[in-house]
């Protein structure tokens, strides 16, 4: 199925959270209602492929479709555990499924936007016109020349690998597991535990309990390569009967991500066109996080539309921030530090919600110092006089 028309006011490349989340934004404004909105997507987003968790302040913009909330997270590893010191945040589940379906509702009560279901292979923009080209399901290919005063591209394409970089990969299996007998506490969740083997590199697992009978338990690697299904397997057996002592148990879901973690640079504007999400640099390199930091950009873009203000002004959080992010991926990646103790250190000597903030992007300078004294010296000079060069 090709497009119905030509022009459009907005056109959206990939349909996943960074595009829904800002055309949602958009239309709920009300000041778009003659707008035309194309998204081209090669899935229908109907299927719970993924879940987002996240620590928040207060209501979000997405409070109605949280699956779970926890105000206790626990951590642990050989160095330290303690339950952490959330102060007014909670840590917050979104699933796939739930945030597709109260999307699309918008969209589809809007009678605005258009979906077509199509993989692209090559984008290109002169002006108002984009030349789009790739394939539909029966691999039927396609050329589209289309005009739009707006393009927004969601796809990550992975950059090119070269020895100035750090590579890393955020990889997990996760498991939602149900057991016979009430094993699990519904008002707190292991944020992170390290005490599990570090043999492949920085290894852990959370556990975010839904009931006292219900879990999703999830296996987490910052590696360069991935594992074998086996082997995420074996880890989640290992942590469910070891760990939890749970031996008796049904796995009823499955999920399985991939998390790049790089010390590229992802350009917001590019030839034409408005990068989002991962695609335009809105996954934290250090952490993977990327849910919140997706919201607060797509609150940025709608207010700078509003204000009838150039994209191309403006502007993310302070690039300090990204050479944080960068000097830790040298360590991790150099080996100067395990991973499992540079976080059992941040947290032993600093306050969860300040850690929240810093990892939000959201800190001072004067509280990046605080936290920053409380990691070794040597480790991290290390990584910054490399990150430097």
């Amino acid at each position: 199925m090709s497009p119905r028309h030509s022009q459009y006011d907005m056109i959206f490349l990939g349909g996943g959270c960074a595009a829904l989340s800002l055309l949602v934004r958009v239309l709920r404004s009300g000041q778009f209602s003659k707008a035309r909105f194309l998204v081209i997507d090669r899935d229908l987003k109907k299927s719970n492929d993924r879940t987002w968790c996240f620590w928040e302040k207060g209501v979000g913009y997405f409070e109605s479709i949280v699956y779970r909330q926890w105000d206790q997270l626990d951590f642990y590893s050989t160095d330290f555990s303690s339950s952490l010191q959330l102060d007014s945040y909670c840590y917050k589940m979104i699933r796939g499924a739930d945030f597709y379906a109260h999307c699309m509702e918008v969209l589809e009560r809007s009678g605005q936007v258009e979906w077509v279901q199509a993989s692209l292979t090559d984008v290109s923009r002169t002006g108002d016109q984009i030349m789009l080209k790739g394939f539909v399901e029966s691999d039927t290919n396609f050329t589209w020349p289309l005009t739009a005063s707006l393009v927004f591209n969601s796809i990550y394409k992975p950059p090119v690998t070269s020895t100035a970089h750090v590579d890393l990969l955020q990889h997990f299996k996760g498991w939602v597991i149900e057991t016979k007998t009430d094993s699990f506490d519904p008002l707190c969740a292991t944020l992170m535990d390290f005490t599990v083997s570090q043999q492949e590199g920085t290894t852990f697992v959370y556990v975010m309990p839904f009931s006292t009978r219900r879990a999703l338990v999830e296996y987490t690697l910052f590696t360069e390569t991935l594992l074998t299904s086996e082997a995420y397997a074996q880890g989640l057996r290992k942590y469910i009967e070891d760990k939890l002592g749970i031996m008796d148990y049904t796995m009823v879901e499955e999920e399985f991500g991939i998390i790049p973690m790089t010390t590229h640079s992802f350009e917001f504007y590019q030839e034409g066109i408005f990068n989002l999400g991962t695609a335009g640099g809105q996954t934290k390199a250090s952490s993977g996080y990327t849910f919140q930091f997706i919201q607060k950009q797509s609150e940025r873009i709608v207010q700078q539309l509003l204000q009838k203000k150039s994209l191309q002004d403006l502007r993310g959080d302070s690039r300090r921030f990204h050479f944080y992010d960068r000097v830790l991926l040298q360590v991790l990646a150099k080996g100067y530090w395990p991973g499992h103790k540079v976080f059992a250190r941040l947290f032993a000597r600093n306050k969860a919600s300040a850690i929240f903030r810093f990892l939000d992007n959201e800190t001072t300078v004067a509280e990046e110092l605080s936290i920053i004294s409380s990691l070794p010296t040597g480790p991290f000079l290390k990584g910054a006089a490399r990150t430097l060069l």
